[in-house]
C-alpha cells in the first residue's frame, strides 16, 4: 500500500519509481559519501526497529500520548532517516536547532517530555547533558558521531531481528493521515517558544500542492544542495518534495563552505534565505569594483541591463539582444560560481531586495520567492516556473488548496489542508490563531492584480510614533539596505516622534571607500565615529528618504561597529532580526538618537 497519505510515504515511491544511487549524501571526513535509496530504506526500517527496543511507542497514538524524540544536529543524512524512523512507529519527532539557549532547551524538554535525544557534535552534547538533570522524562541521548560519554545510533540498528521488521511494518499499517508527525518549536522572538503540532497530511498535502503548483517535475538526475536548516519546516518540506521527485539531496558541510559545495556538487536547485543572496551578490559586486578598464564598463553595462529585468514584460528586441551579450560576456561567470547547473534557487523567510530577484533572473540564475509560517506546513504561495507565474516584489500566486483572504485591517489569512493541528498543550493561543479554519498569520499584506501575494509587513512589527502614526520597518530596511554600505539595518521609533535606524555598514566597501578619499582606516568603532563617515551615511540616508512619506523618513541614525550574527545573538537561526534583543543589546545608542 503506497497512497502517499503519510510522509515516509514517498520514501517508498522513491524506492519503487525511480531508486537512486545517490539519495541522500553527506560529508565525511572530506569525502562525499552517498547512500542509496535501498540503503536509506533499510537504515529507516532498521531504526525504527531499534527504537522500538528502546521502548519507543506511539502508545494511544494522540498528540499527547505519542513519545517524543528531540533531534538537534546540522543538515546530514541520518537526520531526515531518523524522522522517517519516528514516523512510522507513530513516535513525534521534535526538531530543535543547534543555537537553542539552554534555558529555552530545557523549556522545549520539559514541555514535550521528551523521551530520547538524537545529537551531533560535542557542544551539542555537552548542552544537552548540561539540562538532563532537570528533565526527568529523558531516558537517553544517543549520537549519530562516535563520541565520548554517549551511544552511537548504530547500536540501535546493529542486530535487528527478522521478527522485529515485522512488527515495524505492522505499526506502519497503522499509521494514518491524522495522526501528529511532529512538532516544531518555533523560534521564539517573542516570549516563550510554542510548539506546532503538525499531521502528515498538513505535511503531505504541502508536498503535493507545492510540487503540483511550482511545478517540479520527476527529475532522475537532478541534484539539490541543502543548507538551510532542517529544523525550519520549509527545508524539511522540501526536502520531501524531492525525495518525491527523484531529486538527490547532498548535505552543505556548513554555511561557511557553500561555495565550495556548491562547486563540488553543480546542483540544479537550492533553497535559500535572501540574507544568503545579499551575500552572494555583495561578493561579485566588490568583485566588479576591482576590475579595471573595458572590463569593468562592460561589467556595469550588464548590471545595469540586469537592473531593468522584469519577469512579466521582457523587454523590447534591442534590450532582450544586449541582455543574451551580457550573458554571454558577464554573467556567465556568476552561474559559474554556482556551479553552473542553477535552473531553480527558492527564496523564502524573509523579504528578498527586489533588485537582487531582477539581476539575478537576468542572469539566468531564476529565484522565485514564496511565502509561509511553520503553522502552515509551511507554503502559502510562491512565484513559479508557469507563464506569468513570477511578480518581482511579490510572493506569488497561492498555491494549489490554499484558500487566502485578507482582513480588513490588512492581516493575511489562509484556510487550507495544511493549516497546523494547533499548539501543542495551548488550546488558549490556537483559539486565538485558527477562527473558523481560517489561520491567522500575523502578516500584513495586499493582492496586487487581485491575484499575486504580496507582503507589506509583520503585524506584530509594525508601530505606532508618538503622534499616532503607524510605520512598517521592513520596507524601509530593505530599500536602504540597497546600498553597498549598508550590511544591515533596524528600523526604530515606537512610541518617539521620529523614526531613526541602527545601522551596520559594509565594513568591505566602507575601507574601501575610506582608501580612496585618503581616510586612515584604524578600526571599525573609529570608522563609524570619523565625521567624514559620518557625513556619507547622512547624505546615504537623505538619498533613500525620498523614497518614503514623511513619518517613515529617518531622522536619525548610530552606526553599530559589528555585524550581527546567530552567534552574537541578534539573528534567529534563519536570520531574521531578533527585534527585541537588538532593542535590549543596543539601548544606549538608541538613546542616542532621540537624546
Amino acid at each position: 500500500m503506497n497512497d502517499q497519505s503519510r510522509i515516509f510515504d514517498f520514501l517508498y515511491t522513491q524506492l519503487e519509481k525511480f531508486p537512486k544511487d545517490d539519495m541522500l549524501t553527506g560529508k565525511v571526513n572530506g569525502e562525499w559519501v552517498p547512500l542509496s535509496t535501498a540503503v536509506v530504506t533499510d537504515l529507516v526500517n532498521k531504526l525504527s526497529a531499534g527504537l522500538l527496543k528502546l521502548g519507543v511507542s506511539g502508545n494511544e497514538m494522540t498528540a499527547d500520548t505519542q513519545d517524543k524524540i528531540a533531534l538537534i544536529s546540522a543538515n546530514r543524512p541520518e537526520w531526515l532517516i531518523l524522522d522517517m524512523a519516528c514516523q512510522q512507529i507513530g513516535a513525534i519527532l521534535c526538531p530543535i536547532y543547534p543555537t537553542t539557549k539552554v534555558n529555552e532547551l530545557e523549556f522545549i524538554f520539559n514541555d514535550a517530555s521528551i523521551k530520547y535525544v538524537f545529537v551531533s557534535g560535542q557542544d551539542i552534547l555537552e548542552k544537552v547533558k548540561d539540562v538532563r538533570g532537570k528533565v526527568p522524562s529523558i531516558q537517553g541521548i544517543l549520537s549519530f558521531d562516535a563520541m565520548e560519554g554517549t551511544e552511537g545510533w548504530h547500536a540501535l540498528i546493529d542486530n535487528v531481528a527478522p521478527s522485529e521488521l515485522e512488527e515495524v511494518e505492522k505499526l506502519k499499517d497503522q499509521i494514518t493521515a491524522d495522526h501528529c508527525a511532529t512538532i516544531i518549536y518555533t523560534s521564539g522572538t517573542t516570549g516563550t517558544p510554542k510548539g506546532v503540532m503538525l499531521s502528515h497530511r498538513n505535511i503531505v498535502m504541502n508536498v503535493l500542492n507545492s510540487k503540483e503548483s511550482f511545478p517540479f517535475e520527476d527529475d532522475v538526475t537532478g541534484r539539490a544542495l541543502s543548507f538551510l536548516p532542517l529544523n525550519h519546516i520549509f527545508e524539511r518540506m522540501v526536502s520531501f518534495i524531492y525525495i518525491n521527485s527523484g531529486i538527490s539531496i547532498y548535505y552543505a558541510q556548513s554555511l561557511d563552505t557553500i561555495a565550495e559545495d556548491l562547486k563540488d556538487v553543480q546542483p540544479n536547485i537550492f533553497c535559500t534565505v535572501p540574507r544568503l543572496l545579499e551575500k552572494v551578490y555583495e561578493k561579485i559586486m566588490s568583485k566588479g569594483a576591482e576590475l579595471n578598464g573595458v572590463k569593468k564598463k562592460l561589467f556595469y553595462w550588464a548590471v545595469d541591463l540586469g537592473n531593468n529585468y522584469d519577469a512579466i514584460n521582457k523587454g523590447s528586441l534591442s534590450y532582450r539582444l544586449q541582455l543574451a551579450v551580457a550573458n554571454k560576456l558577464v554573467f556567465s561567470k556568476w552561474r559559474e560560481a554556482l556551479g553552473n547547473k542553477i535552473e531553480v534557487i527558492i527564496t523564502g523567510g524573509a523579504a528578498c531586495q527586489v533588485r537582487l530577484l531582477r539581476i539575478f533572473s537576468a542572469a539566468k540564475i531564476p529565484i522565485y520567492e514564496g511565502y509561509g509560517p511553520t503553522e502552515n506546513s509551511p507554503v502559502i504561495s510562491v512565484n513559479s516556473k508557469r507563464s506569468k507565474g513570477t511578480k518581482f516584489g511579490t510572493v506569488g500566486l497561492p498555491i494549489k488548496g490554499q484558500e487566502v483572504k485578507i482582513e480588513a485591517d490588512g492581516e493575511i489569512c489562509v484556510k487550507g489542508p495544511s493549516v497546523m493541528m494547533g499548539y501543542y498543550k495551548r488550546p488558549d493561543l490556537t483559539r486565538e490563531t485558527v477562527i473558523d479554519g481560517w489561520l491567522h498569520t500575523g502578516d500584513i499584506g495586499v493582492m496586487e492584480n487581485e491575484k499575486y501575494l504580496k507582503i507589506t509587513d509583520r503585524k506584530k512589527e509594525l508601530f505606532k510614533t508618538s503622534g499616532g502614526k503607524y510605520v512598517a520597518p521592513q520596507p524601509i530596511e530593505n530599500k536602504m539596505k540597497e546600498s553597498p554600505f549598508v550590511e544591515q539595518m533596524m528600523i526604530v521609533g515606537a512610541e518617539e516622534k521620529f523614526v531613526g535606524a541602527l545601522i551596520v555598514p559594509s565594513i568591505p566597501n566602507l575601507k574601501e571607500w575610506m582608501r580612496q578619499k585618503e581616510i586612515p582606516f584604524t578600526t571599525n568603532s573609529d570608522a563609524i565615529h570619523n565625521p567624514k563617515v559620518l557625513t556619507l551615511y547622512k547624505e546615504l540616508i537623505e538619498s533613500f528618504n525620498k523614497f518614503f512619506n514623511h513619518v517613515e523618513q529617518v531622522k536619525k541614525f548610530e552606526l553599530i561597529p559589528d555585524e550581527w550574527t546567530i552567534e552574537t545573538g541578534e539573528l534567529t537561526p534563519t536570520l531574521k532580526l531578533k527585534r527585541k534583543v537588538i532593542m535590549e543589546k543596543f539601548r544606549p545608542a538608541i538613546e542616542r538618537i532621540y537624546h
